[in-house]
């Protein structure tokens, strides 16, 4: 097993993780520079491609999804990556919205993985913290 965590920065949120034998995906982006999303009264204009393309990442175990609501975190490319993880873990509403492989976990909610063969581990524990942020009018 490697003891080592190799990560891939994509871009934006986005970052491929391998560790324990398994390959984590966060917050999936994959749409091209230039893109445009509708956000209530504004326009938000994507100003740098991922550095990686979905194609090229092959198999994903998880896909670590914090909110899938906001395009800057789920883009229309990401959007259609998710059916090729075996897992996607994200909030219980994010998987009520998602359906299909997604799992939403609560706050403090812990879930185990099962390790690779080749890992010589019986599971891993993925433990997931929700953050709320609180916006103020000085912000």
């Amino acid at each position: 097993m490697r003891d080592n965590l190799a990560i891939t920065y994509i871009g934006g949120p986005t970052a491929l993780l391998e560790w324990g034998g398994l390959r984590f995906l966060t917050d999936p982006t994959f749409d091209p520079a230039g893109s445009e999303y509708g956000s209530g009264p504004a326009t938000l204009k994507k100003l740098a491609g991922p550095a990686l393309m979905a194609d090229a990442l092959g198999k994903v175990d998880v896909v670590l999804l914090s909110h899938d609501h906001h395009s800057d975190n789920l883009d229309r490319s990401g959007r259609e990556f998710l059916s090729r993880a075996r897992q996607v873990v994200t909030t219980v509403a994010g998987a009520e919205r998602l359906g299909g492989n997604s799992r939403g976990l609560m706050n403090w909610q812990t879930m185990e993985l099962p390790a690779p063969e080749a890992a010589n581990l019986r599971s891993l524990e993925l433990r997931v913290v929700t953050v709320r942020r609180t916006w103020t009018a000085a912000q």
